[in-house]
């Protein structure tokens, strides 16, 4: 294998590792009762995805 003459900088890391970070999801409104969910998710309060039921909950 292969192996660095020299040893990479700090600097040099950082750099590459800068786009290494968590993002945050994608939030969206539901429709059918306001509340905020992940996108592309079944919402967690009524169960409702993309205007139909997906979840029956319970009330």
């Amino acid at each position: 294998m292969a192996h660095p003459k020299r040893r990479q900088s700090k600097t040099r890391t950082a750099k590459r590792r800068s786009h290494d970070h968590a993002t945050a999801p994608t939030l969206a409104l539901c429709p059918n009762c306001g509340a905020w969910h992940v996108y592309h998710t079944v919402c967690g309060e009524c169960g409702y995805y993309r205007g139909k039921i997906a979840i029956r909950m319970e009330e």
